[in-house]
C-alpha cells in the first residue's frame, strides 16, 4: 500500500455501482456484499482515499438507497435511471463534478481490489511525455472470453478498442483485454462522453468510444497492463468466493512473511482490519471477525472465533473458544475450551479454562474462573455487570447473578448461586445443604430388582 500524499493535480474518482446483479440472487445490492467483513465497494473507496483524492462520485440505479447508506459521508452519488451502457453511466457524473479540474478515475464497484498503487499508475501514464487523451487499465486473462480487447502497439499506444460482440475474428484473437477502468482529464471527460453515440450490437453509449473519438481528433491514448486477478470482477455468489478465496490467500501470505505461525494457513480466515503481531501461533480453523488485533506471543488454537477483541501478549487462547465484541484479554490470560467472552475484561494472569460464558465483566488480575461458571448478565431487559477481584479463586459451576462484586481473594465454592457481593477474603457458599442417607441406594435397589421379578 502506498502512503497518503497530496498528488500534484486534484484526483475524482467515478464509481459505477448502477447495475441490478441479477445473478447475485440477492436484495442486498452487489457492491455491498462483503469480501473480508467489508462491502465490495468500501474497499474499494479505501484504496481511493489512500491516494488522496478530493471528490468520489458512486454512480447508483437499482436499490440506490442502499448504496446511497453505505457511502453516506464520504462520497457524492450520482443516479442512473435507465442502464444505457458505460459510457452513460459515467455521464450521469458530470453535474456531480460541476467545476472539477483535475484527473478522473473510473472505476467499478464489483471491481474491489485494485490497489492504490496501480491507479497511481494510471494517473501518472496520463501525464507522460507524449500526454495521452485517455489511459485504459489491460489485462491478460487465461480467458479472454468476451472481454472488449484493446488493440495497441508494442508501446502501448491504444490503436482501437472494440466490445466483443462487436470484434472481428483477427480482434477476438487479442489477448489484451479492456479492464474498464481508466484515468481521463476532466476537462476531456465530459466533452468526449457527449459524442458517444449508440450505434452498437447492443444499442449502448460504450465508455471506450471515448478513445476512438480522441483519435479522430489526433490524439492518441495509452494501456497499461495489470494482473488479471487484481480487476477480477463479481456478478455471482460463486465468483465473491472465489475473490474471497484470493483475498484471504494473500492476507495469510502477509501475516506469515510478518512473523506470524499459521499451522494449516488454508484454514485460518482473516477479516479486513485483523491486527497480528510477531510470533503469534495460530491453529487451525480459526475465524477473525472485523476489529481483531493481537500482540505479541499469543497462540490461539484451534476452532477459536474472534471478533471485536484485543488480546494482549503471552495470552492463550482456545481451543474453541468465541471471543465476541468489547473481549479484553490482558497479559498472559487464559481463555479455554468452550468459554465464550463478550463486554469482558480478564485481566493479567487470570483463567476461565472450561465451558464458561462471562459476559458485561472485568476480571481482577490472577483470578481463576472455574469450569461451568457463568455471570448472569441479562434479566430480559436489561443487562448488569459483574466485577470479580484480584487473586479470586469461583469454583466450578457457579452462577454469578449480575449486578454483583466478588471481592479481591475471594473464594466462591462451588455449585454456588451468588447473588449478593462478596467481600475481600471471604469464603461464599450459596448451595443446598448436602444430606447422606446410610444404606438407602442398596435398599433401593433391593425393593426395584423385586419389583421387576414380580411382573
Amino acid at each position: 500500500m502506498i502512503e497518503q500524499t497530496k498528488p500534484a493535480r486534484p484526483i475524482a474518482a467515478i464509481v459505477l455501482a448502477a447495475g441490478r446483479g441479477t445473478r447475485m440472487k440477492s436484495e442486498l445490492h452487489k457492491v455491498l456484499h462483503p469480501i473480508a467483513g467489508k462491502p465490495m465497494l468500501l474497499h474499494l473507496l479505501d484504496s481511493v482515499e489512500v491516494l488522496g483524492a478530493e471528490r468520489q462520485v458512486v454512480v447508483v440505479g437499482d436499490r440506490r438507497e442502499q448504496v446511497e447508506a453505505a457511502v453516506a459521508g464520504r462520497a457524492d452519488t450520482a443516479q442512473q435511471a435507465k442502464q444505457l451502457g458505460t459510457g452513460h453511466a459515467v455521464a450521469q457524473a458530470e453535474a456531480a463534478l460541476a467545476g472539477f479540474a483535475g484527473d478522473v478515475l473510473i472505476l467499478y464497484g464489483d471491481v474491489p481490489l485494485v490497489r492504490p498503487e496501480t491507479m497511481r499508475r494510471m494517473l501518472d501514464r496520463l501525464h507522460g511525455p507524449d500526454a495521452p487523451a485517455c489511459v485504459v487499465l489491460g489485462f491478460r486473462p487465461d480467458d479472454p472470453g468476451a472481454y472488449g480487447r484493446v488493440i495497441a502497439d508494442a508501446d502501448g499506444r491504444i490503436d482501437r478498442m472494440v466490445e466483443f460482440k462487436d470484434a472481428s475474428a483477427q480482434e477476438r484473437a487479442v489477448t489484451l483485454c479492456n479492464s474498464g477502468l481508466m484515468a481521463v482529464r476532466a476537462e476531456d471527460l465530459f466533452a468526449l462522453l457527449s459524442r458517444v453515440g449508440n450505434d452498437n450490437a447492443a444499442g449502448e453509449y460504450y465508455l471506450p468510444d471515448i478513445v476512438m473519438l480522441a483519435g479522430q481528433d489526433g490524439r492518441a491514448s495509452a494501456v497499461i497492463e495489470t494482473a488479471a486477478d487484481e480487476v477480477d470482477g463479481v456478478n455471482s455468489r460463486g465468483e465473491l468466493a472465489r475473490l474471497e478465496a484470493k483475498w484471504q490467500a494473500a492476507r495469510r501470505a502477509r501475516a506469515m512473511a510478518d512473523g506470524a505461525t499459521l499451522i494449516a494457513p488454508e484454514t485460518v480466515w482473516f477479516s479486513h482490519d485483523t491486527v497480528l503481531g510477531r510470533d503469534v501461533t495460530v491453529e487451525p480453523n480459526v475465524w477473525f471477525g472485523p476489529g481483531v488485533s493481537v500482540a505479541d506471543d499469543v497462540v490461539i488454537h484451534g476452532f477459536s472465533h474472534l471478533e471485536g477483541c484485543s488480546i494482549a501478549s503471552g495470552a492463550e487462547i482456545g481451543p474453541y473458544a468465541r471471543l465476541r465484541p468489547g473481549a479484553d484479554i490482558r497479559e498472559g490470560a487464559k481463555v479455554g475450551n468452550f468459554v465464550e467472552l463478550k463486554k469482558a475484561v480478564l485481566g493479567a494472569g487470570a483463567k476461565a479454562n472450561h465451558l464458561s460464558y462471562i459476559g458485561d465483566a472485568e476480571v481482577g488480575s490472577g483470578a481463576n474462573i472455574g469450569a461451568g461458571t457463568i455471570t448472569c448478565n441479562y434479566d430480559g431487559y436489561l443487562k448488569y455487570r459483574t466485577v470479580i477481584g484480584e487473586g479470586a479463586f469461583v469454583g466450578s459451576n457457579s452462577a454469578l447473578v449480575a449486578p454483583v462484586t466478588i471481592g479481591a481473594g475471594a473464594i466462591v465454592g462451588a455449585g454456588s448461586v451468588v447473588t449478593a457481593d462478596v467481600p475481600s477474603d471471604s469464603l461464599a457458599l450459596a448451595r443446598g445443604r448436602q444430606e447422606v442417607r446410610e444404606g438407602w441406594a442398596a435398599r433401593f435397589r433391593s425393593v426395584m430388582k423385586a419389583r421387576k421379578a414380580a411382573k
